[in-house]
C-alpha cells in the first residue's frame, strides 16, 4: 500500500499522548498521526484487558492484523450528531460490548467542527467516524444541489469554511476517520452524479461528468484540508454497495479519486429499510460490491461503514440476517478491518415505521449480542506504546 507521499505501508497507526489541562476535570489530547512500514501486534495492549499503557505515554492504535473493530452509529438525531456518552454506553450495555468505532456527522450547513462530540467519543475510548456532508438544511434527500454544491466547492466558495474546518480538525488532534459526501453513486444526495452531467462524456479527463465533478471537489477539500495540517485525519472513500442507477459511468471506479487520496475504502450494505422492499441475504449484498472495492486499489482497508436491515412483518428473518453479516463479514473477506452498524428507527410518510435498530425484537437483538461476542469482533482498540517525538 502507498501513502501519499509513495511510501510503501502496511498499517495504519495513530499516535496520542496524554497532558495534563488547566481546565479541572479535563483532558487535553494532543495527536499526531504515525505511518509506519508494516506492523506486529506483539507488544500491543487492548483496553480492558488488564494490560495497561502509561496514560502520559503516547500510543498507536493498530489497524487488526487478525479480527475486525466493530462500531455503531446510535441513532444520533435528524442531524446525526446529538451525541452523548449516555446514548453510547446504554448501547454498549444493550449489546454486550465497548464500541471500537463511534459514527455521527458533520453537515456542512452547520458551519461548525464537531469537537465537543469528537472529544466524548475519544475520551471514551473509540475512534470517530465523521460523515462531512456538504448538505444544507433541512438536509431532505432526492431534492438536487443546494449551496453547497460541488460546482461551488471546486470554484472555491467554501474555501474558508474548509479551512477553518481543518484548523478545527487539527486544533482535536485526535485520530479520526472522515467520510467526504458518503454514496455519491446513488441518487438520493445532492452530491450525486446524476446531478453533475450523468454520463455526459468528459473528454478532457476520459470520464463521465458526473463523476468527475465528484473527483474534482474531492480532492479539492482533500488538498485543503492537508495543508492546513490535519494530519490526524484518514480519509475514506465511501460508496453503497450498488449504484443507482445502476449502469457503468455510476461505478465506483468513475468516482474514485485515487490511492493518494484514500485511506480506506468503505462500503454501505442495507437490507430491507422500507416495508415494500424485497429481501435479500447479506451475501448477495455484499459479494460483488467488495471485489469492486477491492478493485480500486489492492492493499487499502475496507470498512462496512454502514449496515443495517429493518424489520417487518411477513418479511425475512432479521435475527439470521445479522448473523449471517456477522459472520461473513470477519471469515469470508479478510479486507473488511470494520463494520459500523446503523442503528436507527424512523416514521414515514405513510406512517410505517422502518426499525433498523439492532433491538427491533429480542430475536435480532440477541443475534447481534452472540454474533458480535465472537473474540473476532474487537471492541476495544489495539493500542501499542512509542517512544514520543524527540523535541527539535
Amino acid at each position: 500500500m502507498e501513502n501519499r507521499f509513495g511510501t510503501s505501508w502496511t498499517a495504519i497507526c495513530f499516535t496520542r499522548s496524554f497532558q495534563p489541562s488547566m481546565r479541572s476535570a479535563a483532558v487535553s489530547l494532543v495527536v499526531s498521526l504515525t505511518v509506519v512500514s508494516g506492523f506486529s501486534l506483539s507488544g500491543c495492549h487492548k483496553r480492558g484487558t488488564g494490560q495497561k499503557l502509561d496514560p502520559s505515554a503516547p500510543a498507536e492504535v493498530v489497524l487488526p492484523e487478525h479480527g475486525v473493530y466493530t462500531g455503531a452509529f446510535i441513532d444520533f438525531g435528524d442531524a446525526e450528531d446529538d451525541l452523548t456518552l449516555d446514548l453510547i454506553e446504554d448501547f454498549e450495555n444493550m449489546v454486550g460490548k465497548h464500541q471500537a468505532i463511534i459514527a455521527s456527522s458533520s453537515y456542512w450547513g452547520e458551519q461548525d467542527f464537531p469537537t465537543e462530540n469528537l472529544n466524548v467519543i475519544w475520551r471514551h475510548g473509540s475512534l470517530p467516524l465523521v460523515f462531512w456532508s456538504p448538505w444544507d438544511r433541512p438536509y431532505e434527500q432526492n431534492k438536487g444541489p443546494d449551496r453547497f454544491s460541488l460546482s461551488a466547492i471546486i470554484a472555491g466558495t467554501w474555501d474558508n469554511y474548509i479551512d477553518k474546518w481543518a484548523d478545527a480538525a487539527k486544533a482535536f488532534g485526535q485520530p479520526m476517520v472522515v467520510v467526504f459526501a458518503n454514496e455519491m453513486n446513488g441518487d438520493w444526495f445532492p452530491w450525486s452524479g446524476i446531478y453533475y452531467g450523468g454520463n455526459a462524456r468528459n473528454s478532457e479527463h476520459e470520464n463521465w461528468k458526473g463523476p468527475e465533478t465528484f473527483r474534482t471537489a474531492y480532492r479539492h477539500v482533500v488538498d485543503r484540508v492537508r495543508a492546513r495540517g490535519a494530519t490526524n485525519i484518514q480519509w475514506m472513500f465511501h460508496t453503497n454497495n450498488y449504484s443507482y442507477p445502476y449502469d457503468t459511468w455510476n461505478l465506483a471506479s468513475a468516482y474514485y479519486p485515487g490511492s493518494a487520496y484514500v485511506d480506506w475504502l468503505g462500503l454501505s450494505v442495507y437490507g430491507k429499510q422500507y416495508k415494500d422492499e424485497a429481501w435479500a441475504n447479506v451475501e448477495s449484498l455484499i459479494d460483488w460490491p467488495y471485489r469492486e472495492m477491492c478493485a480500486l486499489d489492492p492493499h487499502k482497508p475496507i470498512m462496512i461503514a454502514e449496515w443495517a436491515t429493518g424489520e417487518f412483518p411477513d418479511s425475512g428473518n432479521k435475527g439470521a440476517w445479522i448473523k449471517e453479516g456477522l459472520d461473513l463479514f470477519r471469515t469470508r473477506y479478510p479486507r473488511i478491518k470494520a463494520a459500523v452498524y446503523w442503528h436507527e428507527r424512523w416514521q414515514n410518510e405513510d406512517q410505517s415505521y422502518s426499525n433498523l435498530r439492532v433491538n427491533s425484537s429480542i430475536e435480532s437483538l440477541n443475534a447481534y449480542r452472540e454474533g458480535i461476542a465472537h473474540p473476532d469482533w474487537l471492541g476495544d482498540l489495539i493500542l501499542r506504546a512509542v517512544k514520543p517525538a524527540k523535541a527539535e
